[in-house]
């Protein structure tokens, strides 16, 4: 982890994939293109077949033991591995369903590393021996199996790279954002006022701002219980907190 729980003047990010060219107009837009563009992140494509040292280029093979599925071979990655990590500093990330869920906690805290590299997985996954020798944390986008791990890489880096400084143009709206509280995210209103028989809250309109946070944390905390009740669980609520529930029909 980055000394001091700084955030990394740079952060590079290595991308280790057999397509490796489904991240590259995602990295060419937006948020990942300014923090880019202010050399604050970079972010490497590399196809896996580039270190295979057979003719065919071949990274895969039949799993011992019988079954169906291929796995990716251990040659190739951990000579992939030893050429983009030299000084083996570097945080390896395996991303597969039987990962770590990925959370806005583990994104703010891998936001502080230096170095990344993404290895996405493919076919049945990694021979077991990467998985023991090489990988750092293994991240779950969800429990779903994607065709493989490079859109899970573009989610990953996506999440980083926007709460890295000179990502957004208001830095502190990466911070308020569901989840950087542990709850989801309040509701936004703007101009106009009234629109479709429905108007912006008048606290919104008040100038209140002691009164506009304490709305916005009720109604943040509404919207959890509502959608995400979950999350309260992992919570310690204050006897306000189950007021504001019970008032709103959601605790009983």
């Amino acid at each position: 982890m980055a000394d001091g729980f700084r955030k990394p003047i740079k952060m590079r990010v290595d991308v280790l994939a057999l397509f490796p060219e489904i991240l590259a107009p995602a990295l060419k837009t937006g948020i990942l293109k300014r923090v880019q563009d202010a050399d604050k992140l970079i972010v490497n494509l590399h196809n896996l077949r580039d270190w295979a040292t057979d003719k065919h280029k071949s990274v895969d093979d039949y799993p011992y033991g019988g079954g169906a599925g291929m796995i990716l071979k251990p040659e190739p990655i951990f000579a992939a591995i030893a050429a983009l990590n030299p000084e083996t500093n570097a945080h390896v990330i395996y991303l597969t369903p039987q990962g770590i869920p990925l959370t806005q906690g583990v994104v703010e805290s891998l936001s502080l590393e230096s170095h990344l590299i993404l290895l996405c997985g493919r076919y049945k996954g990694v021979d077991e021996r990467v998985r023991h020798r090489l990988v750092t944390t293994e991240v779950s986008i969800g429990d779903y199996v994607l065709s493989g791990g490079e859109i899970a890489a573009l989610v990953l880096i996506d999440a980083i790279g926007r709460v890295l400084p000179g990502a957004l143009g208001d830095y502190e709206s990466a911070h308020v954002d569901s989840f950087s509280h542990e709850l989801l995210d309040h509701p936004h209103y703007t101009r106009p006022v009234e629109f479709a028989d429905s108007g912006v809250p008048e606290v919104l309109l008040s100038g209140h701002h002691e009164n506009i946070e304490k709305w916005r944390y009720a109604e943040a905390l509404k919207r959890t219980a509502k959608c995400r009740p979950d999350l309260l669980q992992k919570l310690e609520l204050s006897e306000e907190d189950v007021e504001i529930l019970k008032a709103a029909g959601l605790m009983e």
